[in-house]
């Protein structure tokens, strides 16, 4: 079973931008006014709408930590912490925001036992 999550744009244009120049996602289908975007099994969508939903988290894992440390260097400009520790969760993360508002998390498994 695979799965995705879209989302309601006032701009496709600028978020597929972002989502491909900035995160380094791939156009995985075009659906004109919606766009499904990649990043290795993950899919995320977008469609054309006259009010942006910005709820949900959208969040992107990384097989090391030093990855987590190399989004962030590229992504600081749209940071909102820098990447720490969270032993709640047994996780190594940061947030960021999109240009929309959304919240976006980057972050590696501690947990050894994971395949990712």
């Amino acid at each position: 079973m695979a799965g995705l999550i879209f989302f309601r744009t006032n701009d496709l244009e600028m978020i597929r931008n972002f989502y491909i120049d900035r995160i380094g996602m791939e156009l995985w289908y075009d659906q004109g006014q919606c766009i499904i975007l990649k990043h290795e099994n993950f899919l995320l969508g977008f469609c054309q709408g006259e009010k942006e939903e910005v709820d949900p988290c959208i969040t992107f894992f990384y097989e090391s930590q030093p990855k987590v440390d190399e989004a962030y260097t590229r992504l600081k400009d749209i940071s909102t912490t820098e990447p720490v520790l969270n032993p709640k969760f047994n996780i190594y993360h940061f947030w960021g925001k999109d240009p929309e508002g959304r919240t976006l998390e980057f972050q590696y498994f501690l947990d050894k036992s994971l395949k990712i």
